[in-house]
């Protein structure tokens, strides 16, 4: 499965922002999913998961509240809706995909059973 997000941009604290992930191939309801994040100089870290069928999510403690994973399998897209934006949110945010039947445990692994990855997209949240 190929992903690319998108939706990345500058926005002010207190605002929102809705990142989509769009997948190719005929197996996107097979994999669990999530988003992950990058600042710079830190580690990656996992924001969001979202099981294949999208009835299981989990999301990092400092985001719960905040954010909210979805997504359509009938039109492969994977969201993330960003709400309460806080200038530690500014990072890179990268969309991936477990392997096909994978569980949701996969993507919150430490490390992540992710083979597939997307390109990133920059959040920059302005104070």
């Amino acid at each position: 499965v190929q992903l690319q997000a998108s939706g990345g941009g500058l926005v002010q604290a207190g605002g929102s922002l809705r990142l989509s992930c769009a997948a190719s191939g005929r197996t996107f309801d097979s994999h669990a999913m999530g988003w992950f994040r990058q600042a710079s100089g830190k580690e990656r870290e996992m924001v969001a998961a979202i099981s294949w069928s999208g009835g299981s999510t989990d999301y990092a403690d400092s985001v719960k509240g905040r954010f909210t994973i979805s997504r359509d399998n009938a039109k492969n897209t994977m969201y993330l809706q960003m709400n309460n934006l806080k200038p530690e949110d500014t990072a890179v945010y990268y969309c991936a995909a477990g392997p096909v039947n994978s569980p949701i445990i996969s993507i919150m692994a430490i490390p992540p059973e992710v083979p597939y990855w997307g390109q990133g997209t920059l959040v920059t949240v302005s104070s």
